[in-house]
C-alpha cells in the first residue's frame, strides 16, 4: 500500500505533534524490538520512533528495516527520528481517515 503524497504530507502534519513512542537503543532491532514496535502500530497506526546514540543504525535505515519487518510505510526521517503508518486491524483504535488523491 504505497502512500500518495497528500497522504504523506497529511500523516506528516499529524506526526508533528507526537512524541517517541518506540526507540532504537544499542541492540538496534532485536526480535523483541520489533514484537514491541509491532503492537504499539496496531494501537496507535501512526508511531514516531527515535534512535538513540548508541545505536548502530541511522534513522533512515531503521526506519526501512523496522517498516519491511511490520509491513508498515515510512512516513519521514529526519535527524534521528522517523515516522511510520500502517493500518490497523482492531475495531477498538480510532483509525486514521487518510485522503484520496
Amino acid at each position: 500500500m504505497a502512500l500518495t503524497k497528500k497522504q504523506i504530507k497529511q500523516l506528516r502534519a499529524m506526526a508533528n505533534t507526537l512524541k517517541p513512542l518506540f526507540y532504537v537503543g544499542k541492540n538496534d532491532l532485536t526480535e523483541a524490538a520489533i514484537k514491541q514496535a509491532d503492537e504499539t502500530i496496531e494501537k496507535h497506526e501512526l508511531i514516531k520512533c527515535a534512535v538513540q546514540d548508541g545505536s548502530g543504525l541511522t534513522a533512515k535505515e531503521a526506519a526501512a528495516e523496522l517498516a519491511e519487518q511490520l509491513g508498515a510505510e515510512v512516513v519521514q526521517s529526519i535527524g534521528n527520528r522517523f515516522v511510520i503508518y500502517r493500518a490497523s486491524k482492531r475495531e477498538d483504535v480510532e483509525h486514521i481517515k487518510l485522503v484520496r488523491e
